[in-house]
């Protein structure tokens, strides 16, 4: 096989060492990675080097650069694009979810889980990672036309120009739509909560069972965690496609501007505000509260604190660790004088 089908493009082939072997990893268990070559599929490890780092680690597809003699990974090419979103719990860290997609599937479903202010939330994580995101409304058997088409339009509302598909993991509609929306060698990957369809959706692409289901439960259609790592999978139409274990916390680890992008409708409708300086909240004359839904303009403040004070964390941490360099060179430096000033 070729590495183009994986990915391969002249961004990696850029940055790979002459007579290297590159492999993309498709698969990750702990410190076990599966990874494909153009020779073969192999199961690999990483380096003593990469296992003490602390900033350097292979994610699922990720390039990387292996042994000539022996399924090790001594490096991670530099990616093209990432999935991230700020560590759970209180750790001010970012966790890398999938490297080097092309397109963020956001995966919701017409039951209780609908949601538009978490839509929004996928939309600007597709933003921050710079990939095209596409909405799935997936369990469209549930809902009837003349309910349906509302709920559709009010979803397009939330990103212009960001396609949205209804569609039915369950009985196929809207299914054969999806692959038009890649080309042979791009990749995608399903985000979403738990019980939105995925591994459903993964199935019916795939045309096989891959990915085990369950059912969600009756009494809070919420879902359980049926997909347990990240895998990716090349698809009959020469794409590939990586299936992401639910979300139970979407923190966001992006810059504040970001969020300009992903609500460029309010910065658009700000422009016809009595006041230059409106700021939305009790003005006269504020076209923002007059024209915008104002769930969406709560949400939107709701963000810009969130990431502020991300901001303000990752600034006091970065601080810090500068602080702890600083000193252990201070040590070593001593620690070199004193070895120097003995007899």
């Amino acid at each position: 096989m070729r590495l183009e089908q994986f990915g391969w493009n002249d961004f990696f082939a850029r940055h790979l060492p002459q007579d290297a072997v590159a492999g993309r990893v498709a698969a990750a268990s702990r410190e076990h990675f599966l990874v494909w070559t153009a020779e073969t599929e192999i199961e690999a490890t990483v380096s003593g080097r990469l296992r003490h780092s602390s900033t350097e680690w292979p994610f699922v597809g990720d390039w990387v650069v292996l042994r000539q003699d022996s399924p090790v990974i001594t490096r991670i090419l530099p990616r093209r694009t990432k999935i991230s979103r700020k560590h759970p719990g209180k750790e001010i860290r970012e966790q890398i979810l999938a490297a080097n997609i092309d397109v963020l599937f956001i995966v919701s479903s017409l039951d209780r889980d609908y949601n538009p202010r978490r839509l929004e939330r996928y939309l600007v994580l597709a933003s921050q990672s710079a990939v095209r995101p596409l909405i799935l409304l997936n369990k469209a058997d549930l809902v009837d036309e003349a309910h349906l088409h509302p709920i559709v339009a009010e979803t397009r509302q939330l990103s212009v120009g960001t396609p949205v598909v209804p569609l039915s993991a369950l009985n196929g509609r809207g299914i054969d739509s999806i692959a038009a929306f890649l080309a042979a060698g791009e990749t995608g990957a399903l985000v979403g909560s738990s019980g939105v369809g995925k591994s459903t959706l993964l199935n019916a692409l795939l045309a096989e069972e891959r990915q085990r289901t369950y059912p969600v439960r009756r009494n809070d259609q919420r879902g359980r965690h049926t997909t347990t790592r990240r895998e990716l999978f090349l698809m009959p139409g020469g794409w590939l496609l990586m299936d992401l274990p639910g979300l139970r916390e979407l923190h966001l680890w992006a810059d504040p501007e970001q969020l300009d992008t992903s609500f460029d409708d309010i910065q658009l409708l700000a422009g016809n505000c009595r006041f230059r300086d409106c700021t939305h909240t009790s003005e006269p004359g504020c076209a923002v509260r007059a024209e915008l839904d104002p769930g969406r303009m709560a949400n939107y403040r709701k963000l810009q604190r969130e990431l502020a004070f991300l901001e303000r964390k990752d600034d006091a941490v970065s601080r810090m660790e500068h602080k702890r360099k600083l000193k252990q060179i201070f040590r070593a430096h001593e620690r070199q004088q004193r070895h120097r000033s003995k007899p």
